[in-house]
This record gives C-alpha cells, sequence and structure tokens, in this order.
C-alpha cells in the first residue's frame, strides 16, 4: 500500500515547478558537461566526467522522488478542515505557559516543512500535537527539548 502524501496547494505546486526545472534544465544541463567531460577522452582519470555524472545521478534521484510524492499527493485544501482547527494549511498562534512567549507555526505536509520560516510538518512533535485542536485548547507533550505546554491563541488560513 502506498503512502498518501498530505501537502498544501502551494507546496504541490512548488513541487511541481522544482521538477519542471530538474526535467527542462538541469537534466540538459547535465547532459551537456557530460559531453564536454567526455570530449576530454580517457575517462579513467576524468574528474569532470566524474562530477558531471555524480550530478546526473543526483537529478535523476530528484526527479524520482518528487514523481513519487506527486503520484500519492493529497492536497489538503480550505474545505477539508474547519477554519477554526489546526492543521494542514493553517497559521497558528500559540502561548508557551513556561515562558510566556507567544509562537506561530504554519502546519503545512512533510515535504514543505521548514521549521526556519516557521513552517513545521504536520508529523513533527509540535504540529502532530497541535493538530486537530482549537482555541482555547491547551496541548502538552514531550519534545525532544522537553515537556511543553501551549495555549492555542489563534488559528487562520496561512
Amino acid at each position: 500500500m502506498t503512502e498518501v502524501v498530505e501537502m498544501t496547494r502551494e507546496g504541490k505546486e512548488e513541487l511541481e515547478a522544482e521538477l519542471e526545472h530538474l526535467v527542462t534544465v538541469e537534466r540538459k544541463e547535465n547532459a551537456e558537461r557530460l559531453k564536454i567531460a567526455i570530449s576530454y577522452g580517457d575517462l579513467s582519470e576524468n574528474a569532470e566526467y566524474d562530477a558531471a555524472k555524480e550530478a546526473q545521478a543526483e537529478t535523476e534521484q530528484r526527479i524520482n522522488e518528487i514523481e513519487a510524492m506527486l503520484r500519492t499527493a493529497k492536497v489538503v485544501g480550505d474545505d477539508d478542515l474547519a477554519d477554526d482547527v489546526a492543521g494542514i494549511g493553517r497559521r497558528v498562534t500559540v502561548k508557551n505557559k513556561a515562558t510566556g512567549e507567544e509562537e506561530t507555526y504554519t502546519i503545512v505536509g512533510i515535504t514543505e516543512a521548514d521549521p526556519f520560516s516557521g513552517k513545521i510538518s504536520k508529523d513533527s512533535p509540535v504540529g502532530s500535537n497541535l493538530d486537530g485542536h482549537r482555541v482555547g485548547d491547551m496541548v502538552e507533550f514531550v519534545t525532544p527539548g522537553g515537556e511543553v505546554k501551549y495555549e492555542v491563541l489563534k488559528i487562520e488560513k496561512a
């Protein structure tokens, strides 16, 4: 059974754009680099050839990964979740009860996660524990950094 990959519409569009770039631009660039490297002769001691082959393999691997994700993608849209419930596609503001600090997270699919931009995966410790909660809910859970207690302050569409 194939695992469904949940993502936002934006996340799917970003993957499709990356795939298009890899197929139409990167593949051609890799082929040109290989052609040039082969023209240098003796492939057994040709660093340019080895680098070009490695770049080609990395590009093909990423193309295969994206195609697999898109085959099993389920876009989670606004109609899939009530406006006042935390989940994929929602920006959730919480208050850390221990520190009093407020933090805002955008919950996204696993392929879109970027913690440095405030985008956390629904499958992450924070995302999975916020999922399904509403404004006013108290959420307690354990993270790799220790025990956390949040109060959900605001939920909005991302």
